[in-house]
């Protein structure tokens, strides 16, 4: 993410990377200690991203999001608000009522969390990006203070009943998931052309 976002200039296309991370803690620049209450045998990672601690493990998408903003025209509490409703629109698909919050970055289901932001801005361009916590271990959360507040509920998608009686299978679960957002993503930032690359996530 970095290389790429300090080597591309005023023509280089934006990239949207869907991935899956192995289990780890996240402090962003805001990170304070206090909120990692025993992080245990799970890595802790120092980024460079906004916010607090979170956690990323398999069966939870993770969107890196390399967004000329500067070119588009755009601040960055529209790609803020972009995304958040991109990820809205995605679970709408699956039947879920999710919001976003003035107060607190991400989206919510009901006043459980079930995705978090993570941007960085670096001469107009955006990196870092979001996650959507969709069919994983959620007890690695009970470890922290997710993004810095005190018993905030999470909540995934293969939780909310009725919400994936289409998609059964976990692997198929996020790659439908990655397909949906993919989707709401390219559409809001308006890309006519989109070109896609693969490679299979080894747990």
């Amino acid at each position: 993410m970095k290389s790429f976002t300090d080597t591309r200039d005023e023509t280089s296309p934006d990239e949207i990377w869907l991935l899956q991370h192995p289990p780890v803690f996240t402090q962003g620049q805001a990170g304070k200690p206090e909120h990692l209450l025993f992080p245990g045998d799970i890595p802790v990672v120092q980024v460079d991203r906004g916010g607090q601690v979170t956690y990323h493990g398999p069966g939870q998408l993770v969107a890196y999001v390399m967004i000329d903003i500067k070119r588009r025209g755009m601040g960055p509490r529209a790609l803020v608000s972009l995304i958040e409703q991109s990820i809205i629109d995605a679970l709408s698909l699956y039947g879920v009522k999710a919001r976003a919050r003035k107060d607190a970055p991400g989206v919510y289901v009901g006043e459980a969390k079930i995705a978090s932001l993570g941007l960085r801005i670096r001469k107009g361009k955006s990196f870092h990006g979001l996650s959507i916590n969709v069919d994983m271990d959620m007890a690695p959360f009970s470890r922290i203070n997710p993004c810095g507040y005190q018993g905030m509920e999470i909540i995934q998608l293969s939780q909310i009943d009725g919400a994936c009686t289409k998609v059964i299978d976990d692997t198929l679960l996020i790659d439908d998931v990655a397909d949906k957002l993919l989707t709401q993503l390219t559409t809001a930032f308006g890309y006519e052309t989109v070109s896609l690359y693969h490679e299979p996530f080894n747990k």
